[in-house]
């Protein structure tokens, strides 16, 4: 009983001034809400960004042809002819923890089919890139080995280019015209959507990059080769043995290639999102400073209104930390209420920000628990003085205080 008194007196004085301390508790409700909704809404933008960057696939490392020093000159990735499907051959055969390897060649082409015709991605691909890119195939199926080796006129096609050239029908079995040479489409990939920098991945058509290298581009590089890991822990290893291997390969000074991993890329990616995270949740924090002062001038008041009353109290035997006690209950109370009904203010308005925009939102539990006990903290930091000041004050003078 002795244990719920404090309370039951904070409570009574809390309620003694319902206004004053909705106002005073207001200051904590925003800074809270602002954090939160903050941390929800870049949260949820992150989250949207790495989904996009995982959709590339699993585990993948990219070789790009290029970026390279030659005479003092530095060249960007895709403006060199340096790979060749010979150094993919060898990164399958002789790099370790590597499970899938996909030459990569590339043009955007006119196509036509069914009396239509549509300019869309040509991709030169060998049997594993769906695997790599994690693709599943809705229709039909994936050219095999054997087409890549005959130089087969087969194609996959994406669910854009059936949109396009394939209304209302079945595309698989059918004929598309690619610069005037006829592929066989053998299967429909997945819908994957827009990828991170905007690009509508189902927009494609692959072929066996032999095909694509002989029939129709009539050349002898690659643009990139794609490959997969073992593992996520392996990745580095597999960047850093490609690296060696290449260079080996490639006999130059200097790397005449660029070797990319999926992790990099997640990480440039969020960067952004992370700095504007902590930059909306530093400025949202001033609030809860401000909440804070709040908190402290209203217990300095309510220390000088009740002078009197806490006379009365070590008159009868209250002792000095029992008035200590009493005050720090009630600014933790303040704000701890405020830092509830910030929560569910942030939530609220994180979720009426994604139904408006559209924009994602993802509130993590973790901030929830530092909002909880920032709150509390605030309370007992801000409260702590008044308290203080409270529980030193002269029985005697407190009496004779009017």
């Amino acid at each position: 009983m002795k244990f719920l008194a404090p309370f039951k007196l904070a409570g009574r004085a809390l309620r003694r001034n319902k206004m004053r301390s909705l106002l005073t508790m207001l200051g904590v409700i925003i800074g809270v809400g602002s954090v939160i909704a903050s941390v929800s809404i870049t949260t949820g933008a992150s989250k949207q960004v790495e989904d996009k960057v995982a959709a590339i696939g699993q585990n993948v490392v990219t070789v790009f042809a290029g970026s390279f020093s030659s005479s003092g000159s530095r060249s960007g990735w895709g403006s060199a002819s340096t790979l060749t499907v010979e150094d993919a051959l060898a990164i399958k055969k002789e790099v370790a923890n590597v499970v899938a390897v996909s030459p990569e060649v590339r043009d955007r082409m006119q196509v036509l089919a069914n009396g239509l015709n549509w300019n869309t991605m040509i991709q030169g691909e060998s049997p594993d890139y769906p695997q790599i890119r994690d693709w599943d195939i809705a229709a039909g199926a994936m050219f095999t080995t054997a087409d890549v080796r005959s130089i087969a006129k087969v194609a996959v096609i994406g669910k854009t280019v059936v949109d396009q050239l394939f209304v209302d029908e079945d595309p698989v079995g059918q004929t598309m015209i690619i610069r005037n040479i006829p592929f066989k489409i053998v299967g429909v990939l997945e819908s994957k959507g827009f990828n991170l920098f905007g690009q509508d991945q189902d927009d494609v058509v692959i072929i066996p990059y032999t095909s694509h290298m002989r029939r129709i581009t009539k050349r002898t590089f690659v643009n990139s080769i794609m490959v997969q890991a073992a593992s996520k822990e392996a990745i580095s290893q597999v960047q850093d043995d490609i690296n060696t291997l290449l260079l080996e390969r490639h006999k130059s000074a200097e790397p005449d290639f660029t070797v990319r991993t999926q992790l990099e890329l997640m990480q440039m990616a969020t960067s952004t999102t992370r700095i504007m995270s902590v930059l909306l949740a530093a400025i949202a924090s001033v609030s809860l400073i401000v909440g804070g002062i709040g908190i402290m001038n209203i217990m300095l008041v309510s220390v000088t209104e009740r002078t009197r009353e806490i006379g009365i109290r070590m008159a009868v035997g209250a002792r000095g930390r029992d008035i200590l006690v009493q005050f720090l209950i009630e600014a933790v109370t303040l704000s701890a209420v405020g830092g509830i009904m910030g929560i569910a203010l942030g939530m609220s308005a994180a979720k009426i920000t994604s139904h408006l925009t559209g924009w994602p939102t993802l509130t993590p539990f973790a901030w929830i628990g530092i909002a909880c006990v920032t709150s509390a903290a605030i309370g007992i930091v801000s409260g702590f003085y008044p308290a203080w000041k409270a529980s030193r004050l002269d029985p005697i003078e407190a009496l004779r205080y009017e």
